[in-house]
């Protein structure tokens, strides 16, 4: 079974490859999300090179349909965060 990747284990693995404390690496990644969050939430998209774009986008709302049952039901309008992955990291995967 593979391994669900953690805030942690991403912490502990910059502490180790960097050479920083565990403290210090955690500092870090919680200013980096804390500045996507902030972006994402005035309306910008965040772009990383190579790596792919954060952007929100505004879902209207709409009927959906429960799969088990088949009971129709509203959905409500919703802005949504997705991620479209560079170039460069869609060729790693072929």
């Amino acid at each position: 079974m593979k391994k669900t990747w953690t805030r942690n284990d991403i912490i502990e693995a910059i502490s180790d490859n960097v050479g920083l404390s565990l403290s210090d690496s955690s500092q870090i990644i919680e200013e980096i999300f804390e500045l996507i969050l902030k972006e994402l939430e005035k309306g910008d998209d965040v772009k990383i090179s190579s790596f792919g774009t954060f952007s929100v986008r505004h879902k209207r709302s709409r009927i959906g349909r429960n799969p088990k049952t088949g009971v129709e039901a509203p959905i409500s309008e919703r802005n949504v965060v997705t991620f479209t992955s560079s170039n460069v990291l869609k060729s790693t995967f072929k």
